[in-house]
């Protein structure tokens, strides 16, 4: 009468829809999913999805990587995605690699390198940006030039 009859096979999810994660909403650690997502409130952490949205007030701190993703507000970390479009209320810090187009809106904050890739996994991108080589790189040169500022060039001598 009161017996469980549960099915033993669990029962398949239906990633059919979008997932909403409200203003009210924060979240720390991975965030994992086959599906959708909109992003109103924080996310502290990776983001790994098929399709993301982070609305005008969502944030997202940590790395993304997606098929397809949209910014109206605040991502801090490296995105890796096929195609990406970043709004012009969206402020980006962070690298951006992407496989098939990049759309910026006129207003977008876009603090980062960008680069067309044909890696589409944070796994597989980790050596396009090589920063500390870019950085030391320009430091360097910098100090070349102020050494050749601070003494006469010798043309000849004696």
């Amino acid at each position: 009468m009161f017996g469980s009859k549960k099915p033993s096979v669990p029962r398949p999810l239906n990633d059919s829809g979008r997932s909403l994660l409200s203003e009210t909403f924060s979240f720390e650690g991975t965030l994992r999913t086959s599906g959708a997502i909109d992003i109103a409130g924080l996310v502290k952490g990776a983001v790994y999805t098929n399709d993301l949205i982070v609305k005008e007030t969502g944030s997202v701190i940590g790395p993304v990587e997606t098929d397809k993703i949209e910014i109206y507000g605040h991502l801090e970390g490296k995105v890796v995605a096929k195609t990406i479009v970043i709004g012009s209320s969206a402020v980006v810090k962070g690298d951006i690699l992407f496989s098939e187009t990049l759309k910026t809106e006129e207003g977008a904050d876009i603090n980062g390198y960008l680069k067309k890739t044909e890696s589409t996994s944070l796994e597989a991108a980790q050596g396009e940006f090589k920063l500390e080589s870019i950085e030391s790189k320009e430091a360097k040169e910098k100090e070349k030039e102020k050494n050749k500022k601070g003494r006469p060039k010798i043309v000849a001598s004696n």
